[in-house]
This record gives structure tokens, sequence and C-alpha cells, in this order.
């Protein structure tokens, strides 16, 4: 099993590109190789494999912290995870199931206007994941810059302390901590801890 984001910025037009394109390109190197891995096309359309389906959400959620990070900019993720039946050199030309559960969830994101959900396999882990993201996309719809910008340090360095987090931004640790409550990372944290212990649930058992 791989898993798919498809995914397009929100709001593209009203930031200059080399801004929001310098930092969803970092994230996206990071993953892996253009075009094999990623690609981006139509302007401010992506899409990305993670082999990995269990870091497939801390993937989305990067993206989503880094182009918050933005003002006034959003990111729209929808996640496939399945099989990939056939491999071009373009990941946008790859198909499977997980290219197809990520094409159909992110025209449903578009059509009913939501910014994050997940399509697999299993439709109890589809329910839960996909409702447990509607009510952390109210936070963090609403993250502002710098609270996105937070986010995504603790995310990118899970292992540094908030006191070692503050000195990366020139704050104090009481600042790390306030923004980090605002942003409710603890209850963000514990979504992604809940999501990679049931991912791995089905991948082992898909039905």
């Amino acid at each position: 099993m791989t898993s798919i984001i498809t995914g397009d910025i929100i709001n593209s037009q009203k930031v200059s590109p080399h801004i929001w394109l310098q930092k969803l390109k970092l994230e996206l190197n990071r993953v892996g190789k253009n075009p094999l891995t990623w690609e981006i096309y139509r302007g401010d359309s992506f899409q990305v494999e993670i082999k990995d389906p269990s870091m497939t959400l801390l993937t989305a959620l990067k993206i989503k912290a880094a182009i918050k990070s933005i003002e006034k900019m959003d990111v729209r993720l929808a996640i496939g995870v399945g099989d990939k039946t056939h491999e071009a050199s373009n990941i946008t030309e790859s198909n499977g199931s997980a290219f197809v559960y990520s094409g159909e969830i992110f025209e449903s994101l578009v059509k009913g206007k939501q910014n994050l959900a997940i399509a697999t396999p299993s439709n109890e882990f589809n329910q839960e994941m996909n409702l447990l993201f509607r009510f952390a996309l109210i936070v963090m719809n609403n993250w502002t810059v710098n609270s996105a910008e937070m986010v995504y340090l603790a995310l990118s360095h899970p292992d540094h302390s908030q006191k070692e987090l503050g000195e990366i931004l020139k704050i104090k640790q009481n600042a790390v901590s306030s923004r980090l409550k605002r942003a409710y990372f603890t209850e963000i944290s514990e979504m992604l801890v809940r999501y990679q212990k049931k991912i791995k649930e089905v991948i082992n058992d898909p039905n």
C-alpha cells in the first residue's frame, strides 16, 4: 500500500507565487524527487506520494502549517491510501486505487468547501478519521500566521524542547507555550498518534 495527497493552494492568486511555492516545494522535496514522487500542475495544484501511509497525515499537517504561515493563505488536502498499479515517470501519470481515492475525495472537498479528508479501503477508518479532521479543521483553519509557524516548527522538530523552539524563532519559552496552546497543538498531536495507530491496522487488514 501507498498513499497519495492531492492538493491545491487556496487564495493562490492573492499572494506572489514565489512566496508559497518556496514553502510548498521545500516540503515536497523532503518526501522525494520531482516529478517521480511529486508534481505541481495547473499552477497551484499538486500531487505527492508518501510511500509510508503512517507518515501521510504528518506530511499533510506540515504542508497545512507551512502554507497557513503565509497571511491569507490555506491549502486543500485529499489523502488517498491504497495500491499503486502503474508507476510512470511522472507521479500525475501513475495510477491505482490510492490515486482514485485521493482524486475522488479531492472532488468532494471542493464541492463541500472542506480542506482535509481521507479515503481508504476501510469505511470504518474513513468515518472516524474524517470526523476527527472536521473537528480539527475548526482550529486549523483559524490558525494565525504565528500559530501556524509555531506548529510547523514543532512538527518539524519533535525532539526539540520549547526552549529550543523559542531560540529558533528568537522568542521566549512562555511565548512558545502560549502559541502552541492557542493552536491546540496537544490535541492535534493526539489526533496524529491516533491516525498512525489506526492506519497500521488498515494496512494490515484493509477490509
